[in-house]
Order: structure tokens, then sequence, then C-alpha cells
């Protein structure tokens, strides 16, 4: 599964709208609608501000693993 379809299901998942998400990332929700298009790549930080949040991996979102395990504690 690609990135930008990882983090559309992540959001449904979790009963948010795309502007909740764009809010928690600081950002428009037009931009996050393009990250979940496709259309502009998501930067690394903002992913590991969504795998915080979800608390899922960075290899979960990003689709290098099918393994929804958490997001890595200190």
């Amino acid at each position: 599964m690609k990135y930008n379809e990882r983090i559309r299901e992540i959001r449904e998942d979790h009963s948010l709208t795309q502007q909740n998400v764009a809010d928690l990332l600081h950002i428009g929700q037009r931009t996050y609608a393009d990250y979940e298009s496709g259309k502009t790549r998501i930067p690394i930080d903002n992913i590991m501000i969504l795998a915080r949040f979800y608390d899922v991996s960075m290899d979960y979102i990003t689709g290098a693993s099918n393994i929804q395990s958490e997001y890595p504690k200190k």
C-alpha cells in the first residue's frame, strides 16, 4: 500500500476529517488533501507527527510494513 492510501485509511479509521489532521500538522486542508491524493509528497517531519499521533510505526504509515506496530517509546 502506498503512503498516501495509508494516511487516508488511518485517518478514516479514527473518524477524523482532513481538516482535523491538517490542523494537527499546522497546514491547510488543501495541502493535506494533496498528500492523500499523492499530488504532493508528505514531508518526513509530518510523517513523524502522524506516527506519534496515531501511535503506529513510520514503517506502517509509509507502507514499508503492513504490521500495525506501536510508535517506538523512548
